[in-house]
């Protein structure tokens, strides 16, 4: 039985959870798991027209790097660790992204890790313009299969509240 059941929330028909039933302190621990590849690390490298060869060029990282193999893009993680927590949480339901602030990368990330992330909760209060909405303040944090932290962010969304 997952948290939402357990709470009896409503949620959106698209899976998202309202403004209402968010709980500071709270902290979700998503299902969702993937394992990083050489192909999501070129694909976003190239995409983003970013040429760093610390992502793309597996010689460079041997012969120059202290890491002795491409790093996943940061960015990459970023996306992905918030993109993991949009079943759980705001499918749905956000109006629109309003920050990411506090962004931090304290180990790296490499081809075949498998991230997991859990979300924690931090605020939420009701827009003072628009009495439909509020703000939820997420801390998002994304951890590979050892444990290890590799990304973390705080974000905040404006978020629809429950229809009447």
């Amino acid at each position: 039985m997952t948290a939402d059941q357990t709470r009896n929330i409503k949620l959106h028909p698209r899976g998202g959870r309202y403004f209402e039933d968010f709980e500071i302190g709270e902290v979700i621990h998503h299902r969702l798991t993937r394992t990083v590849t050489q192909m999501d690390n070129m694909l976003f490298s190239n995409m983003t027209l970013n040429p760093q060869p610390l992502h793309i060029d597996a010689h460079f990282c041997a012969t120059e790097t202290q890491w002795g193999k491409p790093l996943m893009n940061s960015l990459f993680t970023l996306g992905l660790m918030i993109g993991i927590s949009v079943n759980d949480t705001t499918v749905g339901t956000t109006i629109a992204n309003l920050g990411m602030t506090d962004v931090v990368f304290p180990a790296p990330l490499f081809e075949g890790d498998t991230i997991n992330c859990t979300t924690e909760i931090r605020s939420v209060r009701t827009s003072k313009s628009r009495p439909e909405a509020g703000i939820v303040e997420f801390l998002h944090k994304a951890f590979k299969q050892d444990g290890t932290l590799v990304a973390q962010c705080t974000r905040q969304a404006f978020m629809l509240k429950r229809p009447a």
